[in-house]
């Protein structure tokens, strides 16, 4: 659920929820006290409210007491004292007595409210009109109940208990609704504690134990991507995440071990022609090279392991331009018979040198041009010729070159009839650092970086590559660039 849904499900919840059980309670209230009112239910269940016979009842027995005493020794009625006592009995009660004699106040409990009310209270001898209540005063909001008697020296007296109706409301009812009332707020707060801690706190949690592994390096915790809304939204962030830092931990890695390994092949590499130049450095230097052939023949081979140092040194710093993205190209517009027939003739002398035939042939028109690198075109060339020639396992060696016209491209195959490829190490052979012979010695060794460059290369052009390949038959070399459309000419078009 989302954050603004929830937030107004709970303010709307703040509001309507204790409104309608604060009805609820009150209904229940008023329903118990209209079986109070019915008799329906006990004296103490009726305490719910105070009507008029209630208030009656408050004083019933205090005026029962005087009743009495009138009976019995009516002459304490004229002792203040008592009368006295008889306020502090009823001064919890909303109750007040007057005493009258003739047609003055004789005692008052409350001597503001006597002098408002004395006037109208019921003359001597009247009886009341109904003995249990006594006189409703409506517009005074007064019960009055009266007691006639007469004082010792024969004066006409009359003891008046007076009740204030200020509610019809009890003091309990008013505290068992406060107490619903408080209910209502504390089961309502904790419900809503509840769900918001379930629905916002909670999850919050969980997310922030989730970062903190995410902190010690702890890239396997996951979180359910089950929840909705907001919530559900940064889970999924948080997992989206965590894997990607995990992809890039882990190509991080990877790429750490094939640097390890690229270091470890170029200084293999390395140490090969290096031995043997020293090798032979020091058979001229002692002398074993007595001869003018032999010192040919050690010159060469001194000059070709150079050579081989230096195209791993070159492949290094190719290297080091992929992975950083920053190999330098100077583009032009070049034409594709001329180059690929230069670069045929430079590679054929090599070749020559190694007994491995070089056949080419050029199948595009002759004004078929592409955009490319010169260098690094033939970058792409030499590194596929010198993988032929490196697992060239045949005594007469064979290297095709074929330019072929793909309509809008053109297709350069150089195929030889080397020791191929296994079909389970075809897909990977373009993969940097990958080789296909593992157990790798001096003369078929490499950095395994070699096809990796030429695949990139030839991306960069705007073309793709591929190789297919026969084991024992040899291998073939595909690649595509796209060739050079001139812009339209516009005529122009005289009015």
């Amino acid at each position: 659920m989302k954050f603004k849904t929830r937030l107004v499900i709970t303010s709307l919840s703040i509001i309507l929820v204790p409104f309608l059980l604060t009805i609820a309670a009150f209904l229940l209230i008023g329903s118990r006290i209209e079986d109070a009112e019915a008799g329906i239910l006990d004296r103490d269940s009726a305490s719910f409210t105070y009507t008029i016979e209630n208030y009656s009842e408050i004083t019933e027995e205090v005026l029962e007491k005087v009743k009495e005493q009138i009976a019995t020794e009516p002459e304490r009625l004229e002792d203040k004292s008592y009368l006295d006592e008889i306020t502090a009995d009823l001064k919890n009660k909303s109750s007040y007595i007057i005493v009258r004699k003739d047609d003055s106040i004789y005692y008052s409990g409350n001597h503001n409210a006597a002098r408002k009310i004395f006037n109208i209270l019921p003359e001597y001898g009247n009886e009341m009109p109904n003995a249990e209540t006594g006189y409703y005063y409506n517009d005074m909001k007064k019960l009055v109940k009266e007691i006639d008697f007469q004082f010792s020296d024969g004066g006409e007296g009359s003891f008046f208990i007076v009740t204030s109706i200020s509610s019809l409301i009890s003091k309990s009812t008013l505290r068992n609704m406060i107490t619903a009332f408080m209910l209502v707020l504390i089961f309502t707060s904790i419900v809503l504690t509840r769900w918001i801690y379930s629905g916002i706190l909670h999850p919050i949690n969980q997310l922030n134990t989730a970062m903190q592994n995410i902190a010690e390096g702890n890239l396997e915790y996951m979180l359910a991507t089950g929840e909705k809304g907001e919530i559900g939204e940064l889970y999924r962030n948080y997992e989206d995440m965590r894997l990607r830092l995990k992809e890039s931990l882990d190509e991080k890695f990877e790429h750490e071990q094939k640097n390890r390994e690229l270091v470890s092949n170029i200084s293999h590499d390395l140490k090969t022609p290096i031995t043997a130049i020293k090798g032979y450095v020091e058979g001229i230097m002692d002398g074993v090279a007595d001869t003018p052939e032999k010192m040919d023949k050690y010159i060469n081979i001194i000059y070709d392991k150079a050579n081989d140092m230096d195209r791993l040194i070159n492949e290094l710093t190719t290297y080091s331009g992929i992975d950083s993205n920053r190999i330098p190209y100077t583009f032009r517009r070049i034409n594709v018979a001329d180059y690929f027939g230069d670069c045929v003739e430079e590679v054929g002398l090599d070749l020559e040198s190694k007994n491995i035939q070089l056949n080419y042939e050029d199948l595009v028109e002759p004004s078929t041009q592409i955009i490319a690198d010169p260098e690094q075109m033939k970058r792409v060339i030499n590194n596929i010729i010198g993988n032929s020639v490196k697992y060239m396992d045949k005594e007469k060696g064979v290297i095709d070159i074929r330019i072929l016209d793909e309509v809008d491209a053109i297709r350069v195959e150089i195929e030889d009839n080397g020791k191929g490829i296994a079909a389970k190490d075809l897909p990977n052979i373009f993969e940097r650092f990958y080789r296909t012979d593992a157990s790798r010695n001096s003369s078929k060794g490499g950095s395994g970086i070699g096809l990796s460059i030429v695949k990139k290369i030839v991306e960069d052009h705007g073309g793709y590559i591929w190789a297919t390949s026969k084991e024992n038959e040899g291998t073939c070399m595909h690649f595509v660039i796209r060739k050079y459309q001139a812009p339209p000419e516009v005529d122009n078009i005289e009015e």
